[in-house]
């Protein structure tokens, strides 16, 4: 059988990686990859981007299913034109990714059907934000609606940074469209979990529970970034509040969708913040895996990664029981110099160590230079978070250790991580 994973990310790089560990697959395609995608010789890279061309090139190779990871093209409804054309693809509808493309669309639904959220207002006028946010004080959370590349959110602590967080968005078009509406909420304080489940329209297959970090520097500082790192599973989330969050977000989101005419199928992330008395709240919903969350959730999964995303798309997932490493995955990520707000680009990246069965590398922001093989698998940064180290141990400090292994034999110029990924897993 052959397959189709449609990005070019870290989390793309580990849900081809998965899948092509099946005995019954022929090939996997990335489209349009990366240079650990090239690297792999189980993977072929497609450089096509176009939605249109993608589902010709699925007709042409008689690929049998295609896998989404990013948001973009499910926000622009490649579910939709490949179920049109009687291609199988797992994934949300255009409409149902409204959860994710639209904060402001997400935040009216959890209002709706009672699904625990932050407090909000959403605002396109200048002048009545910023009063608002004098009217609310600090800390105050500032989202653009849109898709802004997990950048889009500023958790801001002072008035001021609040007020600039308003203008960036609304008045300096800082992101586009994605920011011509802004979403401002409450500040929600305690412990964040990332909580990813599939579903096939009626059934729901939790995925391992996960927590990323998303500021750039260690102890939580400097600015949110896209994710610095992630670790598998999150203590945070216990037997009893897995049933909570399944019993009151993750059920009601899905009932309420087909309630509201939008059938659900896909990957869903919500991502919670449980406060100190133990209540989950859902800071927001991703219609996919979360990136880098999906590196350390598919260095776990022992499942045959194939068989369960046929069930995705037949409608049994009822009949999947997952089976997950007992370690603890940790994964760093490596990010180029410049980032979050200008990553430099162009840097050699040398000596990646092999695989090992404690630890694997996934790329993300990577490409093969030069022409040909002479120069060709000489790899350089074309991204801000290029690559992530996944380590696995019997408890988190094993994990990190073969994760930080990893990483103090990785170079390139500017190269910055996070040294303390599942910190906050050592207190639990």
């Amino acid at each position: 059988m052959k397959i189709l994973v449609v990005g070019s990310g870290g989390r793309e790089h580990a849900l081809a990686w998965k899948l092509a560990q099946s005995e019954r697959i022929q090939m996997v395609y990335v489209a349009p990859g990366n240079g650990g995608t090239a690297h792999d010789s189980r993977l072929v890279n497609v450089n096509i981007t176009d939605l249109h061309e993608l589902a010709n090139f699925v007709e042409k190779e008689h690929i049998g299913l295609t896998v989404v990871g990013p948001e973009t093209p499910l926000a622009g409804g490649i579910v939709n034109l490949f179920r049109a054309r009687g291609l199988k693809i797992f994934g949300p509808t255009k409409e149902a990714a409204q959860l994710e493309s639209s904060k402001d669309f997400a935040k009216a639904f959890m209002q709706r059907h009672g699904i625990p959220t932050a407090k909000y207002q959403t605002f396109s006028d200048v002048a009545q934000a910023h009063a608002y946010i004098n009217a609310n004080g600090a800390p105050i959370v500032i989202k653009a609606d849109g898709l802004a590349a997990g950048k889009g959110v500023v958790v801001a602590l002072s008035l001021e940074e609040a007020h600039r967080a308003v203008d960036d968005m609304l008045a300096d078009n800082r992101f586009g469209d994605a920011g011509a509406r802004i979403v401002i909420e409450e500040f929600l304080a305690g412990e964040e979990a990332s909580f990813i489940v599939m579903c096939d329209g009626k059934n729901v297959l939790p995925l391992a529970t996960s927590q990323d970090h998303k500021r750039l520097k260690d102890h939580d500082e400097g600015p949110n970034t896209g994710g610095m790192g992630a670790y598998s599973p999150a203590p945070i989330v216990t037997p009893a509040m897995h049933a909570r969050v399944m019993r009151e977000i993750i059920n009601p989101t899905i009932a309420g969708m087909t309630r509201d005419g939008i059938v659900f199928t896909g990957f869903l992330y919500a991502g919670l913040m449980i406060d100190a008395e133990g209540n989950p709240r859902t800071l927001e919903f991703n219609c996919r895996m979360g990136d880098p969350e999906t590196q350390p959730i598919m260095a776990r999964l022992k499942t045959d990664l194939l068989s369960v995303m046929e069930h995705a798309v037949n409608g049994t997932l009822n009949q999947v029981e997952l089976e997950w490493d007992r370690r603890t995955a940790v994964g760093v990520v490596l990010a180029a110099a410049g980032y979050p707000d200008a990553p430099v680009k162009g840097a050699v990246i040398s000596a990646i160590p092999a695989e090992t069965p404690e630890s694997v590398t996934f790329h993300a922001g990577t490409a093969l230079g030069g022409e040909g093989n002479n120069g060709g698998n000489q790899l350089v940064v074309t991204g801000g978070r290029v690559l992530c180290s996944v380590g696995l141990g019997d408890s988190v400090k094993l994990a990190q250790r073969q994760a930080y292994d990893v990483v103090d034999q990785i170079s390139f110029d500017g190269m910055q991580c996070r040294r303390d990924i599942g910190w906050r897993g050592l207190k639990h």
